[in-house]
């Protein structure tokens, strides 16, 4: 499996203000959105482009496009959060939704929604997830996001664990996985270390 810590100055800087207990949501709900910018910025730099014929002002000239559509998949719901900051890269992309949630006894995920695109096959698919933890909810996407007929699928974090990378990297090794910072490991509770809290909640303020 190809998995990429991307390296960057201001990564490390807005991975500081993440990391902060004090970082209010507004303050963290921009830092997420800027990270989730760079880290997709670095998963999107090989994709296939094919050659075009344009016009400038002054005379006609060949540009390279992107050669596929690019699909967007956030894990609800905190995956909402990365959404928004790769939308502003790519607006014409299209977006699906997966939602999960974890058991908080057993800590694996059940499925209580999706809403993809048709044709996933032809497309480039980004399945986004602030925490990689236990991997468990990044596997049932990617295994929804296969049965519908994905076939390029590349997953974008904020931060990963050990154990997470671990476990995906076992059920989808054809995955590519790109994140801002690999943590220690997991707690007992199954939460990333020294990591950032919950996401989902500092990002929506429902701590």
């Amino acid at each position: 499996m190809s998995f990429q810590v991307v390296e960057h100055s201001l990564v490390r800087d807005r991975l500081a203000r993440l990391r902060h207990c004090g970082t209010e949501p507004e303050a963290f709900r921009r830092a997420v959105h800027q990270l989730a910018q760079l880290v997709a910025a670095e998963a999107m730099r090989d994709l296939e482009v094919r050659v075009e014929e344009r016009r400038t002002p002054l005379a006609a000239t060949r540009v390279e496009v992107l050669a596929r559509p690019v699909v967007l998949v956030p894990i609800l719901r905190a995956g909402l959060g990365m959404l928004q900051g790769v939308l502003e890269l790519v607006p014409e992309a299209q977006v699906g939704h997966i939602g999960l949630y974890r058991n908080e006894e057993t800590h694996r995920p059940e499925s209580y929604y999706a809403k993809l695109p048709g044709g996933l096959g032809d497309g480039e698919v980004f399945l986004l997830d602030p925490m990689l933890a236990t991997g468990n909810s990044a596997v049932a996407a990617a295994d929804q996001l296969k049965a519908a007929g994905a076939r390029r699928i590349r997953f974008l974090s904020v931060i990963a664990a050990p154990e997470g990378v671990r476990c995906f990297a076992a059920k989808h090794p054809d995955v590519a996985v790109y994140t801002a910072a690999l943590d220690e490991g997991l707690t007992s509770a199954a939460y990333i270390t020294p990591g950032l809290g919950d996401a989902g909640d500092r990002y929506f303020g429902t701590l």
